[in-house]
């Protein structure tokens, strides 16, 4: 039986919207508020999506314990109450939308998942703004 198990996260991290090879008029132009050069922040909800087959020994298709101590070890703890232009590795050199703060958190736990299950995650920065990846 295939299926999909999904887990809420949220955290709180602050961001701006900047291309350091644009003037600053472009950047204003392109970002606006967003690039704000003493930054903003967002409280961002986290959807992370897993599909699969269910074990039939356990009858789960993942431990919804382990997916969630995944998520807080991986992307809460990472990202929680940052700022991500200046805290984190992750987007020193990358500029910190959502589509890329989306695929980045992506890509951390698709390298902690096993091959079998499906990943898919959906990052809210408003309650009616979101991304998802895959699409």
């Amino acid at each position: 039986m295939r299926i999909s198990a999904f887990r809420r996260a949220h955290f709180n991290a602050a961001h701006r919207l900047h291309n350091p090879s644009w003037s600053e008029e472009k950047n204003r132009e392109v970002f606006g508020l967003c690039n704000n050069p003493n930054y903003h922040g967002h409280n961002y909800e986290l959807e992370v999506k897993v599909t699969g087959e269910v074990d039939p020994e356990t009858g789960y298709l993942i431990d919804l314990k382990y997916l969630k101590e995944l998520i807080a070890e991986h992307v809460e703890q990472r990202f929680d109450h940052k700022n991500l232009n200046i805290d984190t590795e992750e987007f020193r050199n990358l500029n910190p939308t959502a589509e890329n703060i989306c695929y980045v958190i992506w890509n951390i736990l698709r390298g902690q998942l096993e091959d079998k299950y499906e990943l898919s995650v959906r990052l809210y920065e408003t309650p009616r703004n979101y991304v998802e990846y895959p699409a």
